[in-house]
């Protein structure tokens, strides 16, 4: 991958194929709503392994009943095409 800083055009096309994500102050943002705090924390791990193996880490806050995860490339400035990588896995990955 490029790591690609995007436009706001390319940031809206790829929120088309994001659901539930939402663009915000070059970052890509979701909320993950979960039954309780131990769903939650099983979550954050799942995202974990998966951003271990992109090399490319979420910033992550959780507690109970909820996970919300912002995506950006900090050394680019903003959302790239590593972002919306990770984001697709993360909803591809992400079993309710």
């Amino acid at each position: 991958m490029e790591r690609k800083i995007l436009g706001a055009a390319e940031i809206e096309q790829a929120l088309l194929n994001l659901d539930g994500w939402r663009a915000d102050d070059g970052h890509l943002k979701r909320r993950f709503e979960f039954a309780n705090f131990a769903e939650s924390l099983a979550f954050v791990n799942q995202v974990g392994e998966l951003a271990e193996a992109a090399d490319h880490h979420p910033d992550i806050t959780f507690g109970w009943g909820y996970a919300e995860l912002s995506i950006t490339t900090h050394d680019r400035g903003g959302v790239t095409d590593v972002d919306v990588a990770l984001a697709t896995q993360i909803n591809k990955n992400y079993v309710p």
